[in-house]
């Protein structure tokens, strides 16, 4: 695969640009689904049980500061490393790189909480980097929310440097 490119990824897997940065295409939604009165309150009605998704990230691209009302865990499929960036409840920031080579500290997978805000990039010197991401609930747009720079250095001053680089 060391000769795939970003672009034949685009073709083959038929990815669309996503409103957080990079391309994406779903990929699996469950067809049962979870009533909103056995949802947390932060749901606004109904949820399907999980969903996923294909992303890549070319070189020089960002998946911007977000958060959803959902878990999300990442999967490393091609490419690259990629280091997702997450700032916990509490203003704490974790980078885990996501990779194959796993001796050097590389993971294949990482769950992000609900409701922490989250970004990514791949590491400098790659190509791209590809992905996937399962949400349980399922994702739905309207549990989506981009994070706005002024006010997360408000609530967050300590991680200034990550949400100058993750937001616009």
């Amino acid at each position: 695969m060391k000769n795939i490119t970003f672009a034949e990824l685009i073709e083959l897997y038929q990815l669309k640009p996503h409103r957080e940065g990079g391309f994406y295409r779903e990929t699996y939604r469950a067809r049962g689904v979870i009533p909103k009165k056995a949802l947390p309150d932060r749901f606004g009605g109904q949820r399907c049980y999980s969903s996923a998704i294909y992303f890549l990230l070319p070189q020089g691209s960002k998946s911007r500061l977000h958060r959803i009302h959902s878990d999300e865990m990442w999967h490393f499929y091609l490419g690259d490393p990629l280091t997702i960036v997450q700032i916990h409840l509490n203003g704490k920031v974790e980078q885990v790189t996501l990779g194959h080579d796993v001796k050097s500290g590389h993971t294949v997978q990482h769950v992000v909480p609900a409701g922490h805000w989250f970004g990514a990039y791949p590491n400098t010197g790659g190509r791209f980097s590809f992905v996937g991401c399962t949400v349980a609930p399922g994702f739905d747009f309207a549990d989506f929310e981009m994070g706005k720079r002024r006010d997360l250095l408000k609530q967050f001053p300590k991680a200034k440097d990550v949400i100058e680089y993750l937001t616009d």
